[in-house]
């Protein structure tokens, strides 16, 4: 059940792994809004979490109550604000049946996270649902057997379908095929053939990584090697510059059905609805949110290059900026991995233990922030090539699969080969 109006929450989606109008709709928001709540208050002092298991338990364990009592309160809000129609209109009964549906979805999720975080399955819960959501997406505006009628006469939505449809049902075999490549405001296959691109060079830019000699300093003749990635930080800045950008889209939009027609507020962004196959949405026209916006098609750069060139600048240099602050803030800056590797007691060949820090300084640095400019310059690729899914959401989808590949690997070799990980 969902009203036809635009939806706030468009941008922000991606991140939440939430789908308009179905049980999705909370997304992994309660999870994540509860687990960065405890932590600040943990890391205020407000409460006290000891080391032992018992401790760690209960504020598991209170992290996912109050991660239930955000669920009921989200879906009471969204009910309540209007965004399945006027709650005067629908009734109370109706209201209440939404509720309960968001809240059961919601508990649900948070038992699936539960159940990745006991053990139960590779990585974490967050990371699944991200990646899933991105993935669905992506099928479903390839395969999706839904018929939009576009004013040329009734289409398919998804892109691989709407080829045979129209080569089907054209005369003219070329004039159809044309238009399975290029039709507009809905899944076409160059969108198709960009998204499998990104994927591809995603996964060819994980391989770049740099190997630092090390050896025991506790045993003689035992070596190994500590890598350093070119994507250092992971899909860290792409989350961090999409939630900053989304919150700001979202403030922006409020404002402007408040205040509309304030010049600080128009300051900000002038939004209009967007029209077309997709999704409605609003879409900023003006203001700083334009400008932070990716431009909507190959034409539009040409038609307003000042947009393309601000907002390639912007996402370069917010996810350098972002991945190199992420490397002090986590605790994997070259003082922390030297620190690390003393503790292990390892050595850098060819270093002395001081002279260890200037020399991953060299390194570690130089690829989060250059890391941090590569994933930022594949999402605007994707973001001007149209992409399904949007450039933040394939990068987070590719690089959480590559992570899951890692593990997945990874325990095999420990566990003794793949017959033993799978029977």
């Amino acid at each position: 059940m969902s009203s036809d109006s635009a939806d706030p929450f468009y941008w922000i989606r991606v991140i939440l792994a939430s789908n308009r109008g179905t049980l999705m709709e909370l997304g992994i928001s309660p999870i994540v809004t509860s687990g960065l709540i405890m932590q600040l208050l943990a890391g205020a002092k407000i409460i006290e979490v000891g080391d032992t298991p018992k401790d760690r338990a209960l504020f598991n364990g209170a992290q996912k109550l109050f991660g239930m009592v955000i669920t009921v309160g989200q879906a009471i809000v969204y009910v309540l604000t209007g965004l399945y129609g006027d709650p005067s209109d629908i009734g109370a009964g109706i209201c209440l049946l939404i509720i309960i549906q968001l809240f059961v979805a919601g508990l649900i999720v948070l038992l699936l996270d539960e159940l990745l975080q006991k053990g139960y399955g590779l990585g974490s819960g967050i990371s699944l649902f991200i990646a899933t959501n991105v993935c669905e997406t992506i099928v479903w505006k390839a395969f999706s057997p839904a018929t939009v009628n576009t004013g040329r006469g009734t289409e398919f939505e998804g892109a691989v379908i709407a080829l045979f449809h129209l080569l089907a049902t054209r005369q003219d075999k070329v004039r159809g095929l044309r238009e399975a490549f290029y039709r507009q405001n809905l899944p076409n296959l160059l969108n198709l053939m960009a998204t499998v691109l990104i994927f591809a060079v995603v996964i060819y830019f994980q391989g770049f990584r740099v190997d630092l000699p090390i050896k025991s300093a506790r045993y003689r003749g035992q070596y190994s090697s500590y890598p350093i990635k070119l994507f250092y930080t992971s899909n860290i800045p792409i989350i961090l510059q999409s939630a900053l950008v989304s919150n700001l889209y979202v403030i922006s939009q409020m404002l402007a059905v408040k205040f509309h027609g304030n010049f600080f507020v128009n300051l900000l962004g002038v939004w209009g609805d967007m029209a077309g196959g997709g999704p409605a949405r609003s879409y900023p026209v003006g203001g700083l949110c334009y400008y932070l916006s990716p431009p909507e098609t190959l034409s539009h750069i040409g038609e307003d290059p000042i947009h393309a060139v601000l907002y390639i600048i912007f996402m370069l240099g917010s996810c350098a900026f972002f991945s190199k602050t992420w490397i002090d803030v986590s605790g994997s800056s070259a003082k922390d991995v030297a620190k690390q590797l003393k503790e292990q007691q390892m050595i850098m060949r060819g270093h002395r233990d001081k002279s260890m820090i200037h020399e991953l300084n060299r390194y570690i640095p130089t690829a989060a922030a250059f890391g941090g400019l590569c994933i930022g310059a594949l999402s605007v690729l994707a973001d001007f090539m149209g992409a399904i899914g949007s450039g933040t959401g394939i990068l987070l989808a590719v690089t959480i699969i590559y992570q899951y590949f890692e593990i997945f690997v990874k325990e095999q070799s420990e566990m003794g080969g793949m017959s033993t990980l799978l029977f």
